[in-house]
């Protein structure tokens, strides 16, 4: 055989097994977004601290959960920083694309819970000098992408954050964005209005919170804030209220899920875990990107909330910001 004959044989053989591996690989979710150090208090007074970080919350309940998952973010190359990437190693999130930042102190957030054990925030953290381009894994078809809240909108890395979310959807993922601005940013709502604007039109699934509908939409209720900002940019929203019935906006169909009440003893996580079920609602369902833009069915839609209630219920009954390990282990049972 000749050399040149043998050496596209060669690359032909490299190139199947590449494909055949990413066939056979299973489907991952990517989440990016902060790292924080969440310190809880109660009565004035710390009483835990937690890991956090609305994507990195989602992230830690999947890997409980043996979901193959990747968290994209930042830390400082100090003790913080140390403590977070561990713990994402302890529970079965891939960490290799968190970059480290000399200089940078992690951040950390100062949570006050009151007596319905909701929380308000402080944040403390320092910038890093110069911030390079996100450590990306390769994403394949029908990945699924969990992003949002004031990160994704930060003009500080909102060039890095658009390449991202362009790379993922040229990629084939399902795209989940969870608007989550909170009220201290409610000053900064003219800048970054149209780059929520922008996630959204790239979004296959948009979720919004009570808060989100009177610090982003200016509205006071779900449809009146699908039907004038969300329905022109993406056809399916997500909205949810505490106690209050999740509610799910399609374009053709409106449909309210009642919510069960329990006994809380932390919120932090509520809908950072709410995101996370959907997202192993996805993979446990098999539901592709081409089905959900065809349009699910209403048994689709309600097993999908089922799963958001389960994950975001069993992370309110602790001071943890996911879901119990015990709950994690269980899921990987049925999965």
């Amino acid at each position: 055989m000749k050399k040149g004959v043998l050496k596209v044989s060669l690359l032909l053989v490299v190139l199947f097994m590449s494909l055949s591996s990413m066939a056979e690989s299973p489907r991952k979710v990517v989440c990016i977004g902060e790292t924080v150090l969440d310190i809880l208090f109660r009565n004035e007074k710390p009483i835990s601290a937690n890991p956090g970080g609305s994507a990195l919350n989602s992230a830690v309940s999947l890997g409980r959960s043996g979901v193959n998952v990747y968290f994209v973010g930042e830390t400082g190359k100090d003790h913080t920083g140390d403590i977070i990437r561990s713990f994402l190693r302890e529970n079965g999130v891939n960490g290799t694309c968190v970059r480290q930042y000399e200089g940078m102190n992690t951040m950390t957030s100062l949570a006050f819970l009151d007596e319905k054990n909701n929380a308000h925030y402080s944040f403390y953290m320092t910038r890093p000098r110069q911030r390079e381009d996100f450590i990306l894994p390769v994403i394949n078809p029908d990945d699924i992408v969990i992003f949002g809240s004031f990160y994704s909108v930060n003009p500080d890395i909102r060039n890095q954050m658009r390449r991202f979310l362009d790379y993922a959807h040229d990629r084939g993922a399902i795209i989940y964005y969870d608007v989550n601005i909170r009220p201290p940013h409610s000053s900064m709502i003219g800048i970054i209005r149209p780059y929520v604007i922008e996630n959204m039109k790239i979004a296959d699934v948009v979720r919004g919170s009570r808060g989100d509908m009177r610090t982003v939409f200016q509205c006071s209720d779900a449809d009146s804030a699908y039907v004038k900002y969300v329905e022109p940019s993406c056809r399916y929203f997500i909205s949810t209220g505490g106690t209050n019935p999740v509610i799910v906006n399609t374009g053709t169909v409106r449909e309210e899920y009642p919510v069960k009440k329990i006994k809380t003893v932390s919120t932090i996580g509520a809908g950072d875990n709410f995101n996370a079920g959907f997202a192993f609602g996805l993979i446990q369902l098999g539901i592709t990107r081409l089905q959900l833009i065809k349009g699910l069915s209403p048994k689709q839609w309600s097993e999908l909330i089922k799963y958001t209630q389960m994950f975001s219920q069993n992370s309110c009954m602790s001071l943890e910001n996911y879901v119990s390990k015990a709950f994690g282990n269980k899921m990987k049972l049925h999965h």
